[in-house]
């Protein structure tokens, strides 16, 4: 059965790039959103195997929704989304609970290879 995947980004065309991303690898994008608070109702709603997150959002960060999401379900997958030179967040967002994270621009080898090391 595929993977469903819940993609949370502030950017449309972000969200866009990895939805192409994942869906040419067999991914199924279950849901996106596009702040930290929308990211926890859309997760209580899909209830995804992944969340890919980007950091810095609106209205609720992604450093926040991870550790929302985490009260939820503990054993959820999160892989984070950060920009470079956003270091000290990746680690507070690993701390958070995240199991990984990608670096913008994106790669599309390094997102597959994060999703499939987190969800296979």
């Amino acid at each position: 059965m595929s993977k469903k995947i819940l993609i949370v980004d502030d950017a449309a065309f972000m969200r866009m790039m990895i939805k192409d991303i994942l869906t040419k690898n067999g991914y199924i994008v279950a849901g996106e959103a596009e702040n930290g608070v929308k990211a926890v109702e859309k997760y209580k709603e899909i209830q995804p195997d992944l969340v890919i997150m980007d950091i810095t959002m609106p209205e609720m960060d992604g450093i926040q929704a991870v550790k929302e999401i985490k009260k939820i379900n503990p054993d959820a997958n999160i892989v984070m989304c950060s920009a470079m030179g956003q270091q000290a967040m990746v680690i507070e967002s690993i701390q958070a609970g995240a199991k990984d994270f990608v670096v913008k621009p994106f790669q599309s080898d390094r997102v597959i290879e994060a999703v499939k090391k987190v969800i296979g």
